[in-house]
């Protein structure tokens, strides 16, 4: 999840989130904040994006990661949560765009998790997310382009291991939701994934659509998911674990011996 050491989770707070997790008994808790180098044109601007980044033009560019800052917080948190394991970790949007950035940063400290993630497409030499790229494409097109730019992400030796909410452009879908008619497309950017030996994310934001996703990811190859929240205040912690993990289970996917460590199948 998120802290506010995000610069889109203004909510974020990561001593409450910590205290959260000892309520709810979790034995771990992973704080993958986003690290952002693409500069976008946002359609709409909410409390979790600060208007003074937009540009005159409208385009936003994300500001710099403390990342001494956000590891001493770690730290800090680490010695008042004795009890609790907090990993560190990282979410890189589009890291097959920005491999020197991200460089410098991981060259900062270590991070035990690190996450890549696409939230962002070019239109031409601009860059939206899914809701403008949905005025200017149909939601199909946009669907099977997102899962082609998944596999070109993974294809590289881009130092991030696990691939995060690969079903991203459904949170913007309108009406019911139905991936099927994107197995194929699915199946290639997770075929990709798995043969590059990274680990899946199961999100919990949209719980209705893991079955299918990890059939396929069985399927097709892919031996080992970790389960993520990606919430942005403590309140969403652990959001639809439950039933994440009961379908996780379902398909074969078992906890190791260190319960932060990715879940994973030998069947």
């Amino acid at each position: 999840m998120h802290s506010e050491w995000s610069w889109d989770a203004r909510a974020g707070a990561m001593e409450s989130t910590c205290a959260r997790a000892v309520e709810l008994g979790l034995p771990a808790i992973a704080f993958t904040e986003h690290l952002d180098h693409t500069v976008w044109i946002p359609e709409a601007i909410d409390d979790g994006f600060p208007v003074s980044l937009l540009a005159p033009d409208g385009s936003l560019t994300p500001p710099r990661f403390d990342a001494v800052g956000y590891l001493e917080a770690i730290e800090r948190c680490r010695h008042l949560f004795p009890d609790l394991r907090i990993l560190s970790g990282l979410e890189v949007g589009e890291p097959h765009r920005h491999a020197d950035a991200l460089a410098a940063v991981l060259a900062v400290g270590d991070f035990d998790r690190v996450l890549g993630s696409l939230h962002c497409l070019p239109v031409g030499d601009v860059y939206f997310e899914p809701p403008g790229l949905l005025r200017r494409m149909t939601a199909g097109d946009m669907v099977r382009r997102y899962l082609a730019e998944v596999a070109r992400a993974v294809s590289g030796s881009h130092p991030f291991a696990v691939l995060a909410h690969v079903d991203y452009p459904f949170r913007y879908w309108t009406g019911p939701v139905d991936i099927t008619p994107f197995e194929e497309e699915f199946r290639h950017a997770l075929r990709a994934t798995a043969d590059s030996g990274r680990v899946l994310e199961v999100n919990s934001c949209l719980p209705s659509l893991q079955p299918t996703i990890l059939r396929w990811w069985r399927e097709e190859g892919g031996t080992a998911i970790t389960i993520g929240s990606d919430a942005h205040e403590p309140d969403e912690l652990a959001r639809n674990f439950r039933e994440v993990a009961a379908t996780a289970e379902a398909h074969g996917f078992r906890p190791g011996q260190k319960l932060y460590e990715p879940w994973t199948h030998t069947g």
